[in-house]
């Protein structure tokens, strides 16, 4: 009798469970499917690149002697203006111009010999080959004067160009060491009445930048001002030269990331801009007035594209959702274009996101909840 009073029970609870989930579902069927929206717009769309750079002058030189001396005066200061050929500083002379005084001595004595061998020459007391050594002698002493006139006048130094004197000069005193390697830098002299950004730019993106596109950037130094800039060149190699195998310099990472100098003109009417400051650019790769647009999170695609819900009510007021598939241009940082399908400004379209339901590894669908026992 026990075991017919259990059957039952079990009967009952499983009669429960399927009449709960046939009303579960039935009830689902019949709800109403409501979506979050948003708008087709019309609106200008932008397209930028990011990178950082460092503000240069347009030109610069570094000042060195053409002779190894003691810097004897510096008669300019930091930021002061120069212009082209004006005395900046002079290097002890002294022993320059003894060797001068002593190549002046020697070229005296070979000419008087040069002139006292020619008058023995015409009346046959000097034989041909005399006449050339002496006019040898003379010529060589000749061109030692020469260049010991010039060692003297390298003691002088000038400016190369207009421009300002960026940083403190070498002091008095200082070994000014002349040379081709590590010459001693008296002192830089730059043109800012011009700026320039030099900007790396990533391999993924350098291929967007093109000569004459314009950009903005901000640096530290004034947060809130925008300063205007334009791209004048782009490197036609990478900042390590990591395709050249045969230099020493080449990375040995092959995961390195790969970059490209990009120069910009930036104009700096008030002067504010200082070599070295970091600048952080937008360049502007890509740009479209009053493009017809759709928030990137409305964007849904399947296997036949990309396309995005628009939202209609029907006579009862309720929402219902029509795939309408759609060809994108320029990416914005928060919109697409859309350059074809049926859609228009004003158009409600769908930002929901529906999840796929998870199934069983048999490839039954799992139930969402269980009912109440």
């Amino acid at each position: 009798m026990k075991w017919k009073i259990l059957i039952v029970v079990v009967l009952l609870i499983g009669g429960a469970a399927a009449g709960y989930y046939f009303y579960e579902d039935t009830v689902e069927k019949t709800a109403v499917k409501t979506y979050e929206t948003t708008k087709v717009v019309r609106t200008d769309l932008i397209k930028t690149v990011s990178a950082t750079g460092t503000v240069q002058p347009r030109d610069s030189v570094e000042v060195s002697g053409k002779v190894t001396a003691r810097i004897k005066e510096i008669l300019v200061e930091e930021n002061d203006h120069v212009t082209e050929g004006q005395i900046v500083a002079i290097l002890d002379g002294k022993d320059f111009e003894a060797k001068l005084d002593q190549a002046n001595f020697t070229l005296t004595n070979a000419r008087q010999k040069l002139e006292r061998t020619e008058r023995l020459y015409k009346i046959g007391a000097k034989s041909l080959e005399e006449l050339q050594d002496a006019q040898y002698e003379y010529d060589r002493a000749k061109s030692a004067v020469e260049l010991a006139e010039d060692d003297v006048n390298q003691t002088v130094i000038t400016a190369p160009m207009d421009g300002v004197v960026v940083g403190e000069p070498k002091t008095p005193g200082t070994m000014a060491v002349q040379g081709s390697t590590n010459p001693t830098v008296i002192m830089r002299i730059a043109d800012l009445s011009e700026k320039l950004v030099k900007a790396k730019v990533d391999e993924t993106d350098i291929g967007s930048v093109k000569v004459g596109e314009t950009a903005s950037f901000t640096v530290d130094a004034y947060p809130d001002k925008t300063f205007a800039a334009q791209v004048t060149k782009i490197s036609q190699t990478d900042t390590a030269n990591s395709w050249d195998t045969s230099s020493s310099s080449t990375s040995s990472s092959n995961n390195a990331v790969i970059y490209y100098y990009v120069t910009f003109s930036a104009p700096d009417e008030e002067n504010l801009l200082l070599p070295a400051m970091t600048a952080r650019l937008d360049i502007v790769v890509g740009q479209v007035r009053d493009a017809l647009c759709v928030p990137i999170s409305a964007l849904k695609t399947d296997a036949q594209g990309s396309y995005v819900e628009k939202i209609t009510k029907d006579a009862q007021g309720k929402d219902i959702a029509e795939k309408i598939y759609i060809t994108v241009g320029l990416y914005g940082e928060e919109f697409v274009e859309i350059t074809s399908g049926n859609l228009n400004p004003g158009d409600d379209i769908s930002i929901t996101y529906e999840a796929a339901e998870k199934r069983s590894s048999s490839g039954m669908q799992m139930p969402r909840r269980m009912p109440p026992m």
